[in-house]
């Protein structure tokens, strides 16, 4: 069974830096046809997309974290991570870890409006900012 575990969020204030971590135990890249992302909710908003990262490395960013967000991932480790630098209040959010996420989403952008027919979730990891 594919599990995604999210860790690495907390409180900060803000201009801090966070790193989280998403480990992967059982789970690997299916094909080369699928991303695996990140993505974000806070209160009373919709789950929007902030990064996502194919087999081969190469990475995409929601346009407004370009530069702050840094996504990467150890595949001996099995583990997906998501840097991030000069964090402000709107970055707030519950932060999920996603896997299979399709090739045509990834590479359309689509991915940024999450796609009904993501394969897989983790439970999330708070990250708090103060100002």
């Amino acid at each position: 069974q594919v599990q995604l575990v999210e860790s690495g969020g907390g409180s900060v204030q803000a201009g801090g830096s966070l790193r989280l971590s998403c480990t992967t135990p059982g789970y690997t890249y299916s094909s080369i046809s699928s991303c695996m992302g990140w993505f974000r909710q806070a209160p009373g908003k919709r789950r929007e997309g902030v990064a996502v990262i194919d087999s081969d490395g190469t990475t995409f960013y929601a346009d407004s974290l370009k530069g702050r967000f840094t996504i990467s991932q150890d595949n001996g480790d099995h583990t997906l991570y998501l840097q991030m630098v000069s964090l402000q209040p709107e970055a707030t959010a519950m932060y999920y870890c996603a896997a299979e996420i399709g090739l045509y989403d990834c590479y359309t952008g689509s991915w940024v409006t999450v796609p009904s027919d993501i394969g897989y979730w983790g439970r999330g990891t708070q990250v708090t900012v103060s100002s």
